[in-house]
């Protein structure tokens, strides 16, 4: 749902995607060719106008990419695009042969970088203004001769009109002049404020007919604000990546872009009925590149409805405005009640309320003053939803009967030939029947998890479908060295769902059994498994 437009705004904005390409020079962020497609897939979905695929010619990958596009990409509702450069000095453009690459990547657009800063044409290319202006018109005369729409990112424009804004504007005015669809004013250092970005769009957009789009990097935490500034003042073309992906400190996130555009200030991005899609592919995307989503991301992150505080989750509870600045399942996502030591009694009958548990006052009285003291011991249940659960579960009076623990040992051996070997011996007792199994593994938690799941396999079949996915450990307080207390939080997955324990003691094998316990009896929770013999 967008908001009402705001009038003097533009109705519509056209959202131009740079994560395949600007978004990918992000340290420790590698795409391979199916990544690349997979992302596009996404973008596509969202319904963002303009997809940057790479720059072909500049290596393999992106050629392949640009290759297989052709055939494999059956875009909906964006348009693919090749990225290059303006011709080099003193060669013709139609002998340049980035400019080739581009034509040969058969895509209807192309966006080239021209350079619209003095210094660096100057310091950079060694080449003279004049040759600077005559090789953006030049590139830009010669793609539009091949019947591809050309938009012209001028680099370092806004600290090139800072220095010489008759030369950054004689840049703009060559691309338009020659033909250019958009004259892409980039903040490539990311040092621009939002205020210069209204006066300088002031000044210069009069002089122009041509669309004027904007491309901001968040070097200086500016990069939204900024977007958002330029489409204040008119402009209708915004560039950026999914979640602000890019080299250095990224570029303008448009995961919160977008909503801010449209839910804000009622302008037009992606199609309407999709923008409650801008969560999932934020989320796909980042499993794609393999970099975990910030929880606290505005509008997209896990946290980003969260309610933690006993005071904001009652008043939550009676009106959903009162702590929520649009409904989340506007951007696909919802609301979270935390619980914690900071919770009320609201949280908790909400939390009891999803799992299906009727608990009355007593008993939620009970569990939060349980709850309080076990945090003030090192227990931290906002991080171990799978934990929490089995002690709401407890307070309705409910126990797990699947086994009974009788005793479990660990002993680890340093073998010469091997290094440290680790053996545990787990003995329970389920369904009446005594169970005693021993497993090797590449530590005591794991060597306990093999051990336990040894045992009561034969009961449990589906209990392989259950798979501890992380394991982390904590020192609470470090002053006390190796005897100092931790907490070891575990997450576990059976393919569908996923949950997390915990288990807090000044011994690590046993804060480690109590976090692996609960992970199992939750895992048999959610495959519904009883006894089988």
């Amino acid at each position: 749902m967008s908001a009402e437009h705001v009038p003097g705004l533009p109705e519509k904005v056209d959202i131009y995607d740079t994560t395949l390409r600007d978004g990918s020079q992000q340290e420790g962020l590698s795409l391979s060719v199916d990544d690349k497609l997979r992302v596009a897939r996404q973008l596509d979905s969202l319904g963002v106008a303009y997809i940057e695929g790479g720059w072909p010619g500049a290596n393999p990958k992106d050629e392949e990419f640009f290759r297989r596009a052709q055939s494999e990409l059956q875009l909906t509702t964006a348009k693919l695009v090749a990225f290059g450069s303006t011709r080099r000095a003193t060669t013709r453009a139609d002998q340049d042969p980035t400019l080739r690459s581009l034509v040969e990547a058969n895509t209807s657009a192309a966006c080239i970088v021209g350079k619209a800063w003095d210094y660096h044409v100057e310091k950079a290319l060694r080449t003279t203004l004049d040759e600077g202006v005559r090789m953006v018109a030049d590139s830009v005369a010669f793609l539009r001769n091949q019947g591809i729409d050309v938009f012209l990112d001028a680099e370092h424009f806004f600290d090139g009109y800072k220095s010489n804004r008759e030369f950054t504007l004689e840049i703009l005015k060559a691309a338009q002049d020659s033909g250019a669809k958009t004259l892409v004013l980039c903040d490539t250092n990311g040092g621009t404020l939002p205020h210069e970005v209204e006066e300088i769009l002031e000044a210069i957009s009069p002089r122009f007919t041509t669309e004027i789009g904007v491309h901001f990097h968040n070097d200086s935490g500016c990069a939204i604000a900024n977007a958002l500034a330029a489409v204040r003042m008119g402009v209708t073309h915004v560039q950026g990546c999914v979640n602000g992906y890019g080299e250095r400190t990224g570029n303008a996130d448009l995961s919160v872009t977008i909503p801010n555009l449209s839910l804000k200030m009622g302008v037009e991005t992606v199609p309407r009925d999709r923008i409650e899609l801008i969560s999932s592919v934020s989320r796909h995307v980042a499993e794609i590149v393999n970099i975990n989503l910030d929880p606290q991301k505005p509008y997209v992150g896990t946290s980003a409805f969260a309610h933690k505080a006993g005071l904001h989750v009652s008043a939550i509870t009676r009106r959903k405005d009162a702590y929520e600045h649009v409904s989340p399942e506007f951007v696909g996502n919802g609301s979270r009640f935390i619980v914690s030591e900071m919770s009320g009694k609201s949280t908790l009958a909400i939390k009891a309320a999803e799992l299906g548990l009727d608990l009355n006052s007593e008993e939620l009285s009970d569990v939060l003053e349980h709850l309080k003291d076990l945090e003030h011991k090192g227990y931290h249940f906002e991080a171990a939803d799978g934990s929490l659960e089995l002690l709401m579960r407890k307070a309705s009076g409910w126990s797990q009967d699947y086994f009974t623990l009788e005793s479990f040992r660990v002993i680890t051996d340093h073998r010469e030939d091997v290094g440290a070997v680790t053996e545990a011996t787990v003995k329970v007792v389920v369904d009446g029947s005594r169970m005693i199994a021993t497993a090797e593994g590449n530590g005591p938690v794991n060597a306990l998890d093999s051990a336990l799941r040894k045992a009561l396999a034969p009961y449990f079949e589906k209990l392989s479908k259950v798979h501890l996915t992380d394991f982390r450990v904590r020192v609470i307080d470090s002053a006390l060295g190796s005897g100092a207390v931790v907490r070891v939080l575990l997450d576990s997955s059976d393919g569908n769902e996923t949950w997390s324990t915990m288990g807090v003691s000044e011994n690590i094998i046993d804060a480690s059994w109590q976090a692996l316990i609960d992970s199992i009896v939750m895992g048999l929770i959610k495959v519904a498994e009883t006894p089988s013999i």
